[in-house]
Parts: structure tokens; C-alpha cells; sequence
């Protein structure tokens, strides 16, 4: 080993003298003028240098681009599983409405703390704008939520084979994502279900963004109803980050509802009475 590194030790040497444009000189040139500490110091010069260069950096795994079979598969798999085991969160919802023909807009600002599995609480936290967009578009739209969380069935809801026909539409690039597009036809026309798109993340299968119209309108005094809705993961959930709707209502004309939610917190907690707190 020692004569190894001698050697190297050596042609560096010899090659330090040649980068300058000189001739080395017989001093450099001569191993018998250079004494034991020498090397030993050379060497170490060499072997410091050495452990100060940076450390090989590990480059991110690179997943591959799921099937499009396949992200629906996961997909599906991934929501069935959050369907039982998310047993509560809290998050800041802020829901902006405005209604175009009478230039009347209100926000309000509320904590949601969702409860499994039927236990919907909504808290104020902070209003602005016209009282009545407050009381008869904010606080029934929550109140059209708590009322779905007491009765329906989420299977009933869910975007599996038993109720939709899926066809794939292809790939796109939508702001640095690979997505994979979805057609989705519910197998029967009922509340709660979606003719529209589903787009999900062609690398994880998780679900990124969602926008149709219903299958069938809540409410007889409702037409003309568009959503679309922006998801985001919270650790091992996709939950909803931005809706956005608009629909036609027989009395106040055009309404136009945007829901942002913030702040999520998964947690567990007890088991609530649904209701709408602080809407007065």
C-alpha cells in the first residue's frame, strides 16, 4: 500500500510541475531526497483533500408513469380506504358567493370540524358583505352539506364501477403535472352524482381535479349547474383544497359559489351531532 500511494504521490507531483510550464527539478524528480515525514505529509494533504470534496448526492427516486388502468385502480383503492379511515379533521373554509345580477357578494369565514362518520360542525369565524347572500346562499349551502353528511350513503357517492362508466379521454401536462383524463357517466341519474371529468396524478393516482354537472339537480329551484373542484394530499388523504360553482337559482338569478379550504389538521374525535353553529 505504502508504495502505491508512493507512486501516486510521485506523478502528482511531476504533473503539478508540468502545469506550471516548468521542468520539475531534481529535488522533486528524485525520491531518495524526500524523507518518510514527507510522504507521510504529502499523503495526508492528499487524503484531506479528498475527504473535504462534498458528499455524492442521492437523486430522488423518479416514479414511473402509472397505466392509466392502473392510476384508476389505485385511485379507487386509495378512497376506499379513506372512507374508513378517516375519523375526523378540522380545517378554515372560506366561502365566497356572489350573485352578478345584483351585484350582491358576501364571504365568510368558518371552522369545519368533520366527524365520522355523519358529524358535520361549521363555527363562524368572520363575515363581510351583504347579509342577505349570508343568509340565504353561505348559510343554506352549508346547511345543504350537513344535511348530506347526516343522510346519504358516501358509497353510494363514490367514483367506483358500481356507479360510474369511466372512459379514458388521454394525458396532459397541467401546471408541471402529468395527469390522466377521465370521462365519468353515472349508471343512474340521482343526487350526488357527476357527469363530467376526472383527472388524477399520473404518477400516484391520486385524485387532482374533478368538474362536470350533476347528474341530477338537488333542488327544483336550481339549474344550469357547473362544478369543478381542486384536491390536494394531507399525508396518506386527498381531501378538497377549492370548489368552485355556478347555477342559475329562480329568484336571485346567477350564483356564483367558491369554497376555499385551509389549514387541515387530521385528527380523531368524538362522534358530534351535525348542525351549523354561529350562522345567525
Amino acid at each position: 500500500m505504502r508504495s502505491y500511494l508512493f507512486v501516486l504521490a510521485f506523478v502528482l507531483l511531476s504533473l503539478n510541475g508540468f502545469v506550471l510550464g516548468q521542468a520539475p527539478s531534481p529535488a522533486v524528480l528524485v525520491p531518495e531526497v524526500l524523507s518518510s515525514d514527507d510522504l507521510d505529509s504529502i499523503l495526508g494533504s492528499i487524503l484531506s483533500s479528498e475527504d473535504s470534496l462534498p458528499p455524492q448526492v442521492t437523486p430522488p427516486t423518479v416514479l414511473p408513469v402509472m397505466s392509466p388502468e392502473l392510476a384508476l385502480q389505485t385511485y379507487q383503492s386509495r378512497a376506499a380506504q379513506q372512507a374508513t379511515s378517516l375519523t375526523s379533521y378540522t380545517s378554515t373554509s372560506v366561502i365566497h358567493a356572489e350573485l352578478p345580477e345584483s351585484k350582491q357578494q358576501g364571504e365568510y369565514e368558518v371552522k369545519r370540524q368533520y366527524s365520522a362518520p355523519k358529524s358535520l360542525l361549521f363555527t363562524a369565524l368572520h363575515f363581510t358583505g351583504d347579509t342577505f347572500v349570508k343568509a340565504n346562499v353561505i348559510t343554506r349551502l352549508m346547511q345543504s352539506e350537513v344535511e348530506h353528511v347526516q343522510k346519504d350513503d358516501s358509497s353510494l357517492m363514490a367514483f367506483t364501477a358500481a356507479n360510474y362508466k369511466f372512459s379514458y379521454k388521454g394525458m396532459h401536462g397541467v401546471e408541471g403535472r402529468t395527469l390522466h383524463e377521465f370521462q365519468v357517466k353515472p349508471r343512474r341519474k340521482r343526487v350526488g352524482l357527476l357527469k363530467g371529468n376526472l383527472y388524477l396524478d399520473a404518477y400516484t393516482g391520486s385524485l387532482v381535479h374533478l368538474e362536470g354537472v350533476p347528474a341530477k339537480s338537488p333542488s327544483v329551484f336550481l339549474s344550469k349547474i357547473h362544478l369543478s373542484q381542486d384536491f390536494a394530499d394531507f399525508g396518506s388523504f386527498t381531501l378538497p383544497v377549492h370548489l368552485h360553482s355556478e347555477a342559475k337559482a329562480s329568484i336571485v338569478g346567477r350564483t356564483i359559489v367558491d369554497v376555499y379550504q385551509r389549514d387541515y389538521q387530521v385528527v380523531p374525535g368524538a362522534t358530534q351531532t351535525a348542525h351549523v353553529a354561529g350562522s345567525e
